[in-house]
Formats: structure tokens, sequence, C-alpha cells
């Protein structure tokens, strides 16, 4: 297993849960991940096989049928999968924020109606802020619910969805005008249950998953978009069943989804140092081992150091999430630190592999195309160092 990447103070159910989850990557994940990805093909086996371990119920409670695991126990296990493929740690992780999401926000029905079976692995969740040409301005969401009678009318057209198609409950982000003058005040969260599938779906009519989007790497699991055409859904599928709080309970689960991120960058890290090492030691030049030469000794002490880093810090801000405290500042901090030493660790990898790291014959290509996509995903560097900015301005605000 290695030395680095440790995390001190785990319960032993933790431990054994760890365990099992880095077997089942060893033995079910890396042996068939780039053959999958290269074919951009759904790993059916893969996912039945987190349902059986019961991947799927980590973080609901017992009472709903879960494990009721902590937000650490979530983000190491994100790693391991993330180590193994990390279009594998994306199908869990937007079903992983959604569950959480109405745990923490939902009424009593909605839990007891939805949770058992999410727990299960029956209904897989998604969710949905971002619109095409918005960015991070979540703000300026044109997606709208309008009340009328017990329904909601809903138009608009979402995007970036991961498990867009495979999904079963989207969790949306909408406009509703219902919360008062602040835009912030003004959206809402409505839990959609549709059909598995592409295409218009005909158990809520007007709601269509065109296909998915191509994309240079984070292949296997859909991305797509989402489109609304009077789509009529009951009040009593707001989240929380009250309007006008989507923003704070989306935000909410952002936060969890940065630790993800972060989680993941540090499963692809560790993966692209355990290549690059592994290579170093097989590879001859110049009559003696690449290992042997001081340069690459040299990255290899770069990488293990980010590696750790990243890891650290990623452990740190689920702990503090899991205290109740807040946790936006280290969450932010997190997720920049650990996606951008992803990139330069797995770029350094593919620098020591050589020529053969342009090879699709050889894992770090993959990594190499998986990598960017944590720069943007949750909230660009940009966005984290915007955040953090702000909030260490919060804490060190100099006395009038």
């Amino acid at each position: 297993m290695g030395r680095l990447a440790q995390t001190d103070g785990l319960t032993e159910i933790q431990r054994d849960i760890l365990a099992t989850v880095r077997d089942f990557v060893d033995k079910e994940i890396i042996p068939v991940a780039t053959e999958l990805e290269h074919k951009d093909e759904y790993p059916t086996a893969i996912v039945e096989g987190m349902k059986q371990l019961g991947l799927f119920g980590l973080t609901i409670p017992e009472e709903f049928g879960g494990l009721g695991e902590s937000l650490l126990t979530y983000a190491l296990v994100v790693e391991e999968i993330a180590r193994g493929w990390m279009s594998v740690s994306g199908i869990v992780n937007t079903h992983f924020i959604v569950a959480h999401m109405i745990n923490a926000h939902g009424t009593q029905e909605q839990k007891e109606y939805f949770l058992p079976r999410m727990a299960a692995g029956e209904i897989r969740g998604a969710f949905s802020m971002s619109e095409p040409g918005l960015g991070s301005d979540v703000s300026a969401i044109s997606t709208k619910g309008v009340k009328d009678g017990e329904f909601y009318v809903l138009n608009g057209q979402k995007m970036w969805l991961t498990n867009g198609g495979t999904s079963t409950l989207v969790a949306v982000l909408c406009k509703t005008d219902e919360g008062g003058s602040s835009p912030y005040k003004n959206m809402t969260t409505f839990l959609i249950e549709k059909t598995a599938g592409f295409g218009p779906n005909e158990t809520v009519p007007g709601l269509t998953v065109p296909g998915k989007i191509e994309k240079m790497g984070y292949k296997g699991v859909d991305t797509t978009e989402l489109v609304l055409q009077d789509v009529r859904i009951p009040a009593d599928r707001i989240l929380g069943g009250v309007p006008g709080k989507g923003f704070y309970q989306m935000m909410d689960g952002v936060e969890v989804g940065r630790v993800n991120v972060a989680a993941r960058g540090c499963g692809v890290a560790r993966r692209a140092f355990e290549l690059g090492i592994q290579y170093a030691q097989q590879r001859s030049t110049f009559g003696k081992k690449i290992a042997e030469h001081q340069a690459i000794q040299f990255k290899l002490a770069e990488m293990a150091t980010k590696v750790e880093a990243a890891h650290q810090m990623m452990v740190m801000a689920a702990r503090k999430k899991d205290s109740g405290e807040r946790n936006d500042l280290e969450a932010g901090m997190a997720k920049y630190l650990a996606s951008e030493y992803c990139k330069e660790v797995v770029e350094d990898s593919f620098r020591i592999h050589g020529g053969y790291g342009f090879s699709k014959e050889y894992e770090i290509e993959r990594l190499y195309r998986e990598a960017p996509m944590l720069l943007i995903g949750e909230g660009t560097a940009e966005i984290q160092k915007m955040i953090v900015g702000r909030r260490l301005l919060e804490e060190y605000r100099l006395a009038d």
C-alpha cells in the first residue's frame, strides 16, 4: 500500500471499509478501467459491485438503510475509487451530494421516500445548477418554476449533469421569485424523478436528456444537458417543502462536492505517483535504472510531497464539516490545492514515462486526460481563490 496518504485516528469500521474498497479497486476497477475508458463504455459491472458493497448508502443514516458513515469516510472511499478510475467516483459523487441534501434539508416524507431506495442503489441521484453560458454565476440562472395550484411548471435548459442519463432522481435548481428581492432567495430546488436513459422521458412529460456530451477525458460516466419544457412537478417535491431556499441547499451540497473533488484529485495523483515510481524502477537509460538518476529522484520527491500535502488538507476539510463547523474555507483550499497538485503530479509521471506516456497502452495516458476536469469541476481554481480570499478577509478583518 505504501506510506503516503495515510489517515490517523480512523475507527476499525472505517479501516475495514477502506480495505474492502481498496481490494475492490485493485481487483475489479484497475484491470478494466483503461479499456472501458477508451471505449467510453459505462461500467455496469463495477456499479453493480458497488451496490453489493453498499457504497451507494455509505453516508445515508442507518435508520434509512444506509451505513451512516461520515464525510471523512466518504472522501477516503472516493479517493480510493478515483485511484482506480476517476469516472467511477463521479458516478457515486452526485448520488452522495443529493442524498446529503435530502438528509440535511428534506422533509421527513422526502427522507422516508427517497433515502432507503438511494441507499440500496435503486434510485441514483444527480444534481443540476449550471446552464449553457452561465459558468460559475449561479445567481444568473434562467430556468424558472412558476406556481400553478399544487404544482410548479418548470421551463429552461441545464448543463453539465454528471449521471444525467443514468440517474433516476435529479435535484434541479430553478428561479421561483417567491423568496424576496435577493436573487439568492428566489431559487428553489426541485426533486425530479425520471427513468434512466436519453431522449424524451415519457414518465416526466416535457423532460428531455438529449444525449451524452463528448469529452476529452472523464469518459464512461455520462455528462449531459437537461431540457425542461412545461414540466409539471408537485409542490411537495420542493426540497424541504418551502420555496426560496434552493441556493443555500445547493451550496451546502457543493461544499460536500468540493471535498469530493479534492478526494478525487488525491486519488488520481496517488495513482500517477505509483505508476511513475514503478516505471522509474523498471526503465533503464545510460546503463542504469532511471530511478537512479538524480533528476528523476527530484521529480519523485516533489510528487510524493504534493500527494501527501493534498491528502492531509482534504482530510482536514472533511473533518471540519463532520464536526458541524462551516468548512467553505477549508473545502475551497482543499479543492484548489488537490486539483492543481493532481495536474502537476500527473504531468511529472507522464514525463517520467517519456514517449510511452503518449501511448494508449499505458495507464498514465488516461490519467493525463482525466486530470484537467478536476481543475474546473465544482468551481474553477479562480472561484476557489475568490471564496478563500473573501473568507480570509472575514476572519482577519481589521477593527473599525
